[in-house]
């Protein structure tokens, strides 16, 4: 039933409360089967944040079945890591495919996907292929792009998806505030289910990067963050 409301335009969205015969997975999957969001309200601020702050995301569907694509050139990027999204990857032929559900973004909604580069000339972690070509910069316009990214999407009412594309320079600005604290926070989730890629990492640095990275903070959400990060710290330490 709520695939079938799903095509005609209504989508689920599901909240969790409490802790009582609580089926977090069940209601992920629902949320996901309905093209809705998932959130669990365990205090006040949450319930403030998700069902004010964040209601129109949930309600309003700008872009739906949103994908995207990316390939780095081979000239600048020796091997890349994706961070997050894991269980959200598609296969690469489902990239063009229309039939393939994927996500929806909502009013206002921010998607960040970060990748971790090692760039040529730095030490990979992986030996390089045999038989993989020369990646030496050629005289070529294509050494320009560090990488080529393609984004597909759908109108909230059509069938067709549109498509975008375009190169990313290989010169990277500063990061932002918002960026550097988005990287605290992916590094707090890599730590917190005992990534091997953050073993020389430690909770006071990841606590460290999001205190300069916090900025304003009208409603707090960034202080509670940090607040976390010092509650995982002193939950290592004593089953240490």
């Amino acid at each position: 039933m709520v695939k079938k409301q799903r095509e005609s335009g209504v989508t689920l969205s599901t909240f969790g409360v409490g802790n009582s015969n609580y089926n977090e997975a069940m209601m992920v999957r629902i949320a996901d089967v309905g093209n809705g969001n998932y959130s669990y309200i365990d205090t006040l601020s949450e319930a403030q944040k998700v069902l004010n702050s964040e209601m129109r995301q949930m309600l309003i569907t700008v872009a739906k079945d949103v994908k995207a694509q990316i390939e780095f050139n081979p000239a600048w990027v020796t091997e890349y890591r994706q961070i997050g999204y894991e269980k959200r990857q598609l296969r690469v032929e489902h990239f063009n495919n229309d039939n393939v559900d994927a996500g929806d973004i909502g009013a206002g909604k921010h998607i960040t996907l970060l990748f971790e580069l090692t760039l040529n000339g730095q030490k990979a972690s992986i030996d390089k292929l045999r038989y993989a070509p020369d990646n030496k910069l050629a005289k070529s316009d294509k050494t320009k792009e560090l990488a080529w990214l393609k984004i597909r999407w759908k109108y909230p009412q059509g069938k067709e998806s549109q498509l975008v594309e375009f190169p990313l320079g290989p010169t990277i600005n500063a990061p932002s505030e918002d960026m550097r604290f988005r990287a605290a926070v992916a590094a707090y989730g890599q730590k917190l289910r005992g990534s091997e890629y953050l073993n020389n990492t430690s909770w006071q640095q990841i606590k460290q990067w999001a205190q300069q990275a916090k900025g304003e903070d009208p409603q707090g959400y960034r202080a509670e963050f940090i607040r976390l990060i010092e509650l995982a710290d002193g939950v290592t330490d004593i089953s240490q």
